[in-house]
């Protein structure tokens, strides 16, 4: 028998359409955050919208307020995201990114168009934030531990592309007609937002979210599709239990929604503190000058550099394609280098070329300026290499399957909060401190070094089963959790539970009153109801590590508590 197909795919096919569609979520992401850096001094623009002309209060807030609807939209999955389910979310946040684009383009003279442009750049922050929050979570429960980080990492590189593409889209629109040179750049996203929704109504819901929802049959048919397994094949039946088992260790088969205050827990799952780590990722990503650079880079070399507006957008572009070029590294070298040292080489990195970009703008000498424009460049190679795609994976990665939708939630709105934060008061600096303001992030960057260094242990090459048991082994042994990570050897599929028992994740004692057996009468009905091949026999061995959606741990609630 054939598996079950979504859109005629199955098997690998199937994989690539969910992660092609994933990642166009990420390059509208990019594209939008790249959009508004072109058009929002130019002259058509101002003409339109004549409060932004020569005020860089107003011209942070028309691009900023964008952050507060991103914010917003994330908060509104950290409430309901669980109930909603990843599909839908993400079908969604891309229809409301339409509806943000058409009331935007649609502005028009002696009608208010600054208050409509405002509405509509807040109404697609909402969409925005939406897919930013569910799309990775999507896209782990959907994937192989094998190349899960590998594949949320690439996301996170997209958002380069994009805004690589909307750079030119604007420098090419520059010389058209005053309507083109700023309504074809914010309506070209409409092209992403139809390809995210019209597949998305098509691909399959994530399997972990169908069985949290008691839809046995459907997640059996998902699992099947997306491996490329027979309906009711003993390998659906296995892969559909290791899920089982990470929702009990979470709370319990069925549990829709996992509580707010499960974030804030210590013990042996320590998950307020891998919240924090993930959040804290986050901010630096934010605070560390990234969007003052990608935002405003031709407002910063009009002026802070003094060149022409065009001048400024072509170099805008140039600066673009470095950064995409930059941001592929991390796919090659994140597993080899690892997050630690990627997050390190990144913050010195960024640190120095601020350094460079202030110290040349001191003289005042249009010609000793343009070395900034050096430290610009230079900055935006590492921020691409480094910074711009670990945020968005350490926090799936650190986070335990309890808590990980939720704490991935509270991360991205710690993005949105010093992404607007930022992006408002980056114009004000530029034109009340001048080269003060790369002096300020320059030692930004340089406070992030000691705390990655003594606070975030490397999860590079660990299943998440591993990354528990880091923990879990800081808190018992009374180590910092850095120091853990590197004790812990590497372990294989059948020393995990072994370790996990050590450091009182495993519950032995329900091991032995029956394993499977012990599960609730509701769950033994699900199952018999919609296969008859389900195992027995509790079983973490390779095939189900690689699997990818579940840890497959019976991780104690005790354990939760201590």
């Amino acid at each position: 028998m054939a598996p079950p197909k979504y859109m005629g795919l199955s098997g690998r096919p199937l994989s690539i359409a969910v992660s092609t569609v994933a990642t166009t979520g990420f390059l509208l992401f990019g594209y939008d955050q790249g959009v508004m850096s072109g058009i929002i001094t130019a002259p058509a623009f101002n003409a339109m919208f004549e409060e932004t002309k020569n005020n860089s209060t107003m011209q942070g807030l028309v691009t900023a307020i964008y952050e507060i609807g991103c914010l917003a939209g994330a908060m509104f999955i950290l409430g309901v995201g669980d109930l909603l389910g990843r599909r839908r979310a993400i079908i969604l946040g891309a229809a409301v990114m339409l509806l943000g684009v058409i009331i935007q383009v649609t502005s028009m003279p002696g009608s208010s168009p600054l208050a409509q442009l405002i509405v509509g750049r807040v109404v697609m922050g909402v969409g925005n934030g939406i897919n930013t929050s569910t799309i990775p979570t999507y896209q782990a429960e959907c994937s192989k531990t094998s190349n899960r980080g590998l594949l949320i990492c690439i996301e996170g590189g997209i958002i380069a592309f994009g805004t690589l593409i909307a750079y030119w889209i604007d420098y090419g629109a520059s010389y058209g007609p005053d309507d083109l040179v700023w309504r074809f750049p914010i309506a070209f996203q409409v092209i992403f937002a139809v390809f995210i929704i019209i597949p998305m109504i098509f691909l399959p819901e994530s399997p972990r979210w169908l069985l949290s929802h008691h839809r046995v049959e459907d997640a059996d048919k998902v699992i099947s599709a997306i491996r490329g397994y027979e309906l009711g094949s003993e390998e659906t039946a296995l892969e559909r239990n290791l899920i089982m088992d990470s929702l009990r260790a979470a709370g319990g088969f069925g549990q829709k929604s996992t509580p707010l205050k499960a974030l804030f827990t210590g013990g042996k799952t320590q998950h307020f503190r891998r919240m924090l780590l993930g959040s804290s990722a986050q901010f630096m990503q934010q605070v560390g000058g990234c969007n003052a650079v990608i935002y405003y880079f031709p407002i910063l070399f009009e002026e802070s550099i003094k060149e022409t507006h065009s001048m400024s957008l072509l170099l805008g572009g140039v600066n673009m394609i470095v950064y995409s070029i930059f941001a592929t590294t991390s796919w090659f070298v994140i597993e080899r280098v690892g997050r630690r040292r990627l997050f390190l080489i990144g913050s010195v990195g960024q640190c120095l070329s601020m350094v460079l970009t202030f110290a040349c703008l001191i003289p005042g000498d249009p010609m000793t300026a343009r070395g900034a424009a050096v430290g610009l460049f230079t900055y935006i190679a590492f921020f691409g290499a480094t910074w711009l795609p670990l945020p968005w994976l350490y926090p799936a990665e650190v986070n335990p399957i309890k808590t990980r939708a939720k704490a991935n939630a509270v991360s991205t709105c710690v993005n949105w909060l010093f992404n607007f934060l930022i992006v408002m008061v980056t114009p004000i600096m530029v034109t009340s401190i001048g080269w003060g303001t790369y002096l300020f992030f320059a030692a930004i960057n340089a406070c992030f070094i000691p705390v990655i260094y003594f606070f975030y242990p490397e999860t590079a090459r660990r299943s998440l089963e591993e990354i528990d048991i880091i923990f879990a082994k800081g808190h018992v042994e009374n180590i910092s959790y850095v120091k853990a990570s590197k004790e812990l050897p590497q372990l294989q599929p059948v020393e995990i539970e072994e370790y996990a028992r050590r450091y009182g994740l495993v519950d032995s004692s329900a091991r032995a009153g029956g394993g499977r057996d012990a599960r609730d009468e509701e769950e033994k009905a699900a199952i018999s109801g919609s296969s008859s091949n389900s195992s027995n026999d509790v079983v973490v061995d390779e095939h189900g590590v690689e699997a990818g959606l579940g840890d497959g741990l019976k991780t104690s609630k005790r354990a939760d508590r201590d």
